[in-house]
């Protein structure tokens, strides 16, 4: 199978949050109904891709392997792109450290890889492209903080986990990039 694209952007050993920063950026200088094809060696760009796409009124189209490398699809809409939301409950890294004593639900949606490396004691891994299949294992009713990397991911999952009547909901910005609270390692 061949997809035709109109532009390629190269966003191979970038991380979290730059494959999107990069592909929003090439998408705004496209003509609507064009496709982006963006090379990606960051396991996290699937989730991030389809969620940002859906998020901003684009098509994702799919993604195949090569090797290493991601290689996904997206059609920049025919004009009637949704205004990106951001979740406007967030947490500040301090402010997350206070709470840890307390037994708080923390959501960690980077990927299994990033999670076993470093996370907070007592978060659980749910990266963001099983979020939706795994919510279920989640308590509704506890305060939830939501970490990624940089808080894009965990911006996307926070808007999910409240559409899905999960009451009390924080997205922790900057997330791991900035942590410098307690850590475990698998």
């Amino acid at each position: 199978m061949t997809i035709k694209a109109d532009q390629t952007l190269d966003a191979k050993g970038l991380a979290c949050p730059m494959p999107i920063v990069k592909t929003k950026k090439a998408i705004g200088t496209m003509e609507p109904g064009r496709v982006l094809e963006i090379q990606a060696t960051d396991e996290g760009s699937l989730a991030d891709l389809k969620a940002w796409s859906e998020k901003g009124g684009h098509q994702y189209i799919g993604t195949k392997r090569d090797g290493d490398v991601l290689i996904h699809y997206v059609r920049k809409s025919s004009g009637e792109e949704k205004e990106e939301i951001t979740f406007p409950h967030t947490i500040s890294n301090e402010e997350l450290q206070q709470k840890l004593e307390a037994g708080a639900q923390i959501v960690d949606v980077r990927e299994s890889a990033e999670f076993a490396f470093r996370h907070i004691p007592g978060a659980v891994s749910v990266p963001l492209g099983e979020l939706e299949d795994r919510m279920a294992e989640l308590d509704k009713s506890k305060e939830t903080y939501v970490v990624c990397r940089t808080g894009n991911r965990s911006d996307l999952a926070a808007q999910k986990l409240e559409a899905n009547q999960f009451q009390h909901v924080k997205n922790v910005v900057p997330g791991m990039s900035k942590w410098d609270g307690p850590v475990e390692e698998n």
